[in-house]
């Protein structure tokens, strides 16, 4: 229900009530909405014949209102799992960090998560501390699965980060040494940019959601990624889609301005919708001059897509992957880890 017409038959429904409840509003902020003509001159003096503010009366209306409709405790309609890429062709803005903190943010929370390490690079990988995945011998790969040649089950890939905070609910797929060869490898696939979701098909009822750290160009290996978000028939808008971490630099403003005209361009001929879930700053430091300033607020100023987040350049993600130590375990109380906590509310899931 619209919050204007919830909130008038919450105010309605106030009128006729007997029995108030106790609500403690010492601190609250106003808050404000539009009611019919008439509608606010009555309740007003409805509140001071009843010795109560204006604002109590109306957190009482609106606590009649949610006690005799509470929240759905499941999505109203069956929705598929959540599925974000992180993407951004420009190497080195921080698709890794943002993937693999996001993620660990989310499984700390509850949710099951799958990252996948979709960059043929292994950054990822390597700095959750599974470098040797890659280069094991005679073992199946995603992209074996995304081109039909895999015999296995693609769980099989998958390995566990043990750490209690995530309590057996985060996986990684990780990179291999093959995917250099992706794109060649796609260009013989029939309707090659369906081949991720196929590979991945059977892991999406194990999860809640499935997040990809995308790899630093563009091309087929992006098409691919950017199909498997595309919000499904029936999927809410804004759940699933792309997230993209840039720097407070003209060479990111570029780079996405590339990645968009990509991504539309496969929205068009693939008649598809992508959602933009937003932009990150990260590493961003005010220090470095004018010139940052005004490439951050120049992103901010930005309604579509939204930033999500502006992240310092701070220490402990870099002492993290150099470690081999997912950040929130590392540093679990530090500003970046509060960050990709913040980041991962922004996700409805």
């Amino acid at each position: 229900m619209d919050i204007q017409d919830a909130a008038e038959h919450a105010i309605n429904a106030w009128h006729s009530a007997d029995v108030l409840p106790e609500v403690k509003t010492e601190g609250a902020k106003t808050w404000g909405t539009f009611l019919p003509v008439g509608a606010p001159d009555r309740f007003k003096a409805a509140c001071a014949d009843r010795g109560v503010t204006y604002v109590k009366g109306l957190a009482q209306a609106l606590t009649l209102w949610l006690e005799a409709h509470p929240s759905p405790t499941s999505p109203l309609t069956h929705q598929p799992v959540t599925r974000v890429i992180v993407a951004n062709q420009k190497g080195g803005v921080g698709k890794t960090f943002i993937s693999s903190g996001v993620a660990q943010a989310l499984a700390e929370a509850g949710r099951r998560v799958l990252l996948v390490d979709y960059d043929p690079q292994g950054h990822l990988t390597a700095e959750l501390g599974f470098e040797d995945l890659m280069y094991e011998d005679d073992v199946e790969t995603l992209l074996m699965h995304m081109d039909g040649t895999a015999k296995g089950d693609i769980h099989d890939l998958l390995v566990a980060l043990d750490q209690e905070r995530f309590g057996e609910r985060l996986h990684l797929l990780p990179a291999s040494d093959d995917a250099f060869l992706r794109d060649v490898a796609l260009s013989k696939v029939s309707f090659s940019e369906a081949a991720l979701e196929r590979a991945l098909e059977p892991l999406e009822n194990d999860y809640d959601v499935i997040i990809i750290d995308g790899p630093p160009s563009l091309g087929l290996n992006m098409d691919t990624a950017l199909y498997y978000v595309r919000r499904r028939e029936g999927e809410l808008s804004d759940r699933s889609g792309v997230i993209t971490p840039v720097w407070a630099n003209k060479a990111s403003h570029r780079a996405f301005r590339l990645l968009r005209s990509q991504m539309e361009d496969l929205c068009r001929k693939g008649r598809i919708t992508v959602d933009y879930l937003g932009l990150v700053v990260n590493a961003y430091d005010s220090r470095r001059g004018k010139l940052v300033k005004e490439n951050r607020d120049q992103w901010e100023r930005s309604s579509s897509p939204a930033v999500l987040a502006v992240i310092g350049d701070l220490k402990e993600g870099r002492e993290a992957a150099d470690g081999e130590i997912p950040l929130l375990e590392y540093a679990p109380d530090s500003e970046h880890a509060q960050a990709m906590r913040d980041l991962a509310k922004e996700l409805a899931v």
